[in-house]
């Protein structure tokens, strides 16, 4: 991509590490929340479909809108992006995943690219983002409701999360609101030790499909976890979609913390696989000592940059697309970010906010 000389510009390389979306939405909301000029190439250039898919489209319209930015190589398919923000702006904003071409990509992927830039805007907003709320390879809206937005409103943020109707791949169609506050400062996140185990709780849901199938996915995780000494609460749900689909979450409350396992069923898998990949899930957490369970951590430390101080936690597992988000965030700000441990390894991470006066966009 021609552009002229730009000393501000931050290049990144969109190959770099998981190489996928996430790359993208991290530099995005970097972006905006520093009001620093970005160039992204190679994006998701080693994936099935490389280049920019609707959810992708669909983010950098977004942090487009909420920053007034510039924006060159907004395209489907684009593998190269320029991205020049101006000030955040707080407001009433609706996206559509499925605005371009029809599609079921993630709604919580496109909130997790404003969410950070307009927690720093001046006025409180009420996003929308219409799409797919439970599909693969996405935090699920039940996660991002009941894991990611306590471990922010533990950090300052004041945000809340709801769900109109649920959007199941292929169909999509689902939609998902949040509410956001403007915040003057977050507080620094310690979480070494996630306590004892108080309970476990969760969902089994489906959408126009028989009864009998959330049924199969609740027993069977009760009968699993049972066995391991694990007892759990588990509700059914009938959910309001467009489409078809089925839905089992697992959350594991401690005393300083709570981690969320969940699993999709899918045509030709039956209920009880449902059940038994979520039970994987938080079993294998459940032995390992780690606090932040291996889906939040990449999440998270784009927030502890600009935290009042720093941050450090362990984890059960060091994922690549933690040390893919940091690297980014290296690119970015001058930023301090020690991991004691290797990929697929238990960990931990201590974070060194950088001077404030590089929170450019901020009101710190």
């Amino acid at each position: 991509m021609n552009h002229p000389f730009d000393p501000y510009m931050v290049c990144i390389d969109g190959s770099f590490g998981e190489g996928g979306g996430q790359i993208l939405r991290t530099s995005l909301a970097l972006s905006c929340v520093l009001r620093k000029p970005m160039e992204i190439i190679n994006i998701r250039k080693a994936r099935r479909n490389p280049g920019l898919q609707p959810q992708h489209l669909t983010a950098v319209m977004a942090a487009a809108s909420i920053a007034n930015a510039g924006v060159q190589g907004a395209e489907l398919s684009s593998t190269a992006l320029q991205f020049r923000p101006d000030r955040t702006s707080g407001g009433t904003y609706n996206f559509d995943v499925a605005t371009k071409k029809a599609s079921a990509g993630s709604v919580s992927l496109v909130l997790q690219t404003v969410l950070l830039p307009l927690c720093f805007a001046e006025q409180a907003s009420l996003v929308t983002v219409k799409g797919g709320t439970h599909v693969p390879w996405s935090p699920s809206f039940h996660y991002l409701k009941s894991i990611v937005t306590p471990l922010l409103v533990r950090l300052g943020v004041r945000t809340e999360c709801s769900i109109a109707t649920w959007g199941w791949y292929p169909t999509g169609n689902g939609q998902i609101s949040a509410r956001i506050l403007p915040v003057r400062a977050l507080r620094p996140l310690t979480l070494i030790d996630r306590g004892g185990l108080l309970r476990v709780t969760g969902l089994s849901a489906i959408s126009n499909l028989p009864s009998h199938i959330a049924a199969r996915q609740r027993d069977r995780a009760l009968a699993i976890l049972s066995r391991q000494g694990v007892e759990a609460s588990i509700a059914t749900l009938s959910a309001p979609s467009l489409g078809k689909g089925s839905f089992l979450f697992l959350a594991a409350e401690f005393e300083h913390f709570s981690a969320g396992f969940d699993s999709l069923g899918a045509i030709g898998k039956r209920a009880e696989e449902v059940a038994d990949e979520a039970c994987n899930g938080l079993l294998s957490y459940l032995q390992a000592k780690g606090a932040l369970d291996p889906h939040l951590t990449d999440q998270i430390v784009p927030w502890l940059a600009f935290c009042q101080g720093p941050s450090e936690f362990t984890t059960s597992l060091i994922t690549r697309h933690l040390l893919t988000n940091i690297w980014v965030m290296r690119k970015f700000m001058d930023v301090d970010v020690q991991v004691e441990g290797s990929e697929g390894e238990e960990g931990r991470v201590l974070i060194r906010p950088p001077a404030r006066a590089e929170h450019m966009n901020t009101r710190m």
